[in-house]
């Protein structure tokens, strides 16, 4: 009996001196790479998985830190647009997009400043439509992630955005009733605009819409505004819903404008994963201008998050030719309170939420002087270039100032901002960090949005 009752307790105690050996041989495993995408992989759970045999200087902090850098996901939804997400309103907006016809001399299309060949933007210091403007054309790259639009925030949607340099006299230099006539007298645009919106309006009536009009609140004497303001306010509104709908559907072609497949993108997927070798796209160089980002050179109190911008606004001291002195978010904030195209406006498909809130809790601040909208730092190396108004022309002078922060701005106008301090970084630091930013470009252009397409009607 005792031989019998010990020879249970061995085969009991060989049992479980397998299964721990079965468990040690699984817990030290090497990681393998997932049967994904790298897309997929990085806009999986943000935990590390099994991180121990991947090889970097990273602490548990900052390795937290680059996962959700790493996450990008989707654009986020926005609610005052119903057909944000619509591919057939995202059809005629890029149609709309490269079509000249949405100018007042049908020379000036979107692609003029944002061109897809140049990475969405036009390479200029300074933007140039039907005259110069003062400030720099913004790359469209991750444009749905924004929170406010252009520089100095004065769009609270992307398809409000969308509208403000159609009527503007020095880009597109149009209105918006002859915009309406356009869709409505392009039997194609006709019929993409009412298989999405439903009827338009019985726009052939002269007496009732003009061939051309818009208001012009700082000349009331201009033929537009006398046209505008002599219709009836039925049919004002009913022209400002075509003209909002337009902007809609540029919005929606505009959503689809992501770069998220970086050099970045891979290495921190494979942070994630725990993959022994790190992708050979990563260089050393990069790996040490990551740790300044995150450290030394303070890059991420302005630049955080997945798409690297705290989506504010903060005034860089960036030099500035006196001459074109801009108010910056002072300015944008009393524009965006007063458009009739805001996300809380009449025109807004959801005026509650974010929305609201957004416009209710926006104060006029005038320590807003001179701030500006903090840009993503994804594919900026391909974007040059740099500031607000094209002031620095590669990433080594953009690092170099906010080093030294030579030459700062002391004008009484700009307010001093704290987190604008001088970082004292060696050259060799210098180099790392343009090493790391320039591991951020994925600015592969898929061919299908390169172009207009053969019709604005999705099949």
């Amino acid at each position: 009996m005792n031989e019998k009752r010990a020879a249970r307790s061995l085969l009991v105690v060989a049992g479980l001196l397998l299964a721990c050996r079965a468990a040690l041989d699984s817990n030290h495993a090497p990681a393998r790479f997932l049967e994904t995408t790298p897309v997929e992989a990085s806009t999986r759970d943000t935990e590390p998985v099994n991180a121990a045999p991947f090889a970097h200087p990273f602490g548990d902090d900052q390795l937290a830190i680059i996962l959700a850098m790493g996450d990008l996901g989707e654009p986020p939804a926005d609610p005052t647009n119903a057909v944000a997400d619509d591919p057939r309103a995202a059809r005629l907006g890029q149609y709309l997009f490269f079509d000249e016809r949405l100018s007042g001399t049908g020379k000036i299309a979107c692609t003029s400043c944002h061109d897809p060949r140049g990475n969405w933007t036009d390479g200029r210091e300074l933007a140039s439509g039907l005259a110069q403007l003062t400030r720099h054309t913004q790359s469209l790259w991750n444009v749905a992630y924004n929170r406010w639009f252009f520089w100095d925030g004065r769009a609270d949607t992307l398809w409000s955005q969308a509208l403000i340099p159609l009527e503007d006299p020095r880009e597109h230099g149009g209105n918006r009733l002859a915009y309406a006539h356009l869709i409505h007298g392009d039997p194609e645009l006709k019929t993409a605009y009412e298989r999405i919106f439903g009827p338009l309006p019985d726009l052939a009536d002269a007496d009732r819409f003009p061939p051309e009009g818009r208001p012009v609140e700082d000349d009331p004497r201009h033929p537009h505004h006398v046209a505008w303001t002599a219709m009836a306010e039925e049919d004002r509104a009913q022209v400002n819903r075509v003209f909002a709908n337009l902007g809609k559907c540029i919005a929606a072609f505009e959503r689809r404008i992501v770069s998220r497949r970086s050099a970045f993108d891979r290495y921190a997927a494979a942070l994630r994963r725990g993959d022994p070798e790190a992708p050979a796209d990563f260089p050393p160089a990069a790996v040490r201008g990551l740790e300044l980002f995150l450290g030394k050179a303070q890059c991420r109190n302005c630049h955080h998050g997945p798409n690297f911008t705290d989506k504010e606004f903060h005034n860089t001291l960036v030099p500035t030719p006196l001459s074109i002195l801009d108010g910056g978010r002072f300015d944008g904030s009393k524009l965006v309170k007063q458009s009739e195209f805001n996300g809380v406006g009449p025109y807004s498909d959801d005026p509650t939420g974010e929305a609201e809130l957004k416009i209710r809790y926006l104060a006029i601040d005038g320590h807003d002087h001179a701030k500006f909208k903090t840009p993503s730092l994804r594919n900026a190396a391909v974007t040059a270039p740099y500031m607000h108004q094209g002031q620095f022309g590669t990433l080594d002078e953009v690092v170099r100032f906010y080093s030294t922060m030579e030459g700062a701005l002391t004008h009484t106008q700009h307010h001093p901002d704290p987190l604008m301090q001088p970082r004292n970084l060696t050259e060799e630091e210098i180099a790392s960090l343009v090493a790391f930013l320039e591991t951020l470009v994925d600015d592969r252009v898929p061919d299908e949005l390169r172009s207009q397409p053969a019709s604005p009607v999705l099949d």
